[in-house]
C-alpha cells in the first residue's frame, strides 16, 4: 500500500520540479535605460554669426532714429571676457566673445524666481527681433534637469550656455542674478543690467536705448 501511494506520488512531485526549476531568473538582464528628452532650446552653431538683417536694416527690429531718442547711440563699452561655454544642446563649445552682436544675453537659473519672470519675456524678444539681433541665455550654476524643465515648461527657445562654474558674473564681479548684458554690432557690451526681472516693454526700452533698435513691446 506504502508503495502504491509514493508511486502516485512521484510523478506529481517531479511535476511541481519543472514548474518552478530555471523558470524564474534570479538575475535578469537590467532594463535599457529611457532615453533623454530632446533639448528645448536652439543650438549654437550659428551664434558667431551676426544676424542676417543686422545690416541692412530689414526685418521686425529697426534701426532707432537718433533724433526721436536722445539716449539711442550709447557710446563706450567693453568687450565680452575671454571666456569658453558649453552649449546646453552639445556641440562644440562657445567662445563667448566670438558671439556676433547685436546680441542680448540673460544669465539665468532655474532656482531664481525672477529669472523665471523674465524668460518668457526673453523668448518674445527672440521671435519679434529675429534677424536683427540674437537672444542668448546663459544658465548658471543650475541643475541640467532644472534648466530643461524651465525650457519646456516657459517654451523658451533660443541658445543657451552652460556656466555652472559662475565664470561669467565673477569676469563681471557681479554677484546677483538675473543680469543681462547688451552687445552692440562692434562686440562692445554697452550696457549690463541687474534691475530684476525685465518685461516686454523695459528690455524693448533698453534694447532702443543700448543697441540702437526700435523692437516692438
Amino acid at each position: 500500500m506504502n508503495r502504491r501511494l509514493a508511486l502516485a506520488v512521484l510523478p506529481l512531485l517531479l511535476a511541481l520540479t519543472a514548474c518552478t526549476s530555471g523558470t524564474v531568473d534570479d538575475d535578469p538582464a537590467p532594463r535599457p535605460a529611457a532615453a533623454e528628452r530632446p533639448s528645448p532650446f536652439q543650438d549654437c552653431a550659428t551664434l558667431s554669426t551676426a544676424p542676417a538683417a543686422a545690416s541692412s536694416g530689414s526685418g521686425t527690429a529697426t534701426p532707432a532714429s537718433p533724433g526721436s531718442d536722445p539716449t539711442a547711440r550709447a557710446t563706450g563699452g567693453s568687450a565680452l571676457p575671454e571666456l569658453t561655454l558649453s552649449c546646453f544642446t552639445g556641440g562644440a563649445p562657445v567662445v563667448l566673445r566670438e558671439v556676433a552682436g547685436p546680441a542680448v544675453i540673460n544669465v539665468w537659473a532655474s532656482w531664481c524666481p525672477p529669472c523665471r519672470k523674465e524668460l518668457p519675456a526673453f523668448q518674445r524678444l527672440s521671435e519679434r527681433a529675429a534677424g536683427q539681433l540674437q537672444v542668448v541665455g546663459v544658465n548658471s550654476r543650475d541643475s541640467r534637469s532644472g534648466a530643461q524643465s524651465i525650457g519646456e515648461d516657459f517654451g523658451v527657445r533660443f541658445p543657451i550656455l552652460v556656466d555652472q562654474g559662475e565664470a561669467l558674473q565673477r569676469e563681471l564681479k557681479r554677484n546677483a542674478i538675473p543680469l543681462t548684458l547688451f552687445v552692440a554690432a562692434d562686440g562692445q557690451v554697452r550696457h549690463i543690467d541687474a534691475s530684476g526681472a525685465l518685461d516686454d516693454a523695459t528690455l524693448a526700452k533698453l534694447v532702443r536705448q543700448h543697441l540702437g533698435l526700435a523692437v516692438p513691446a
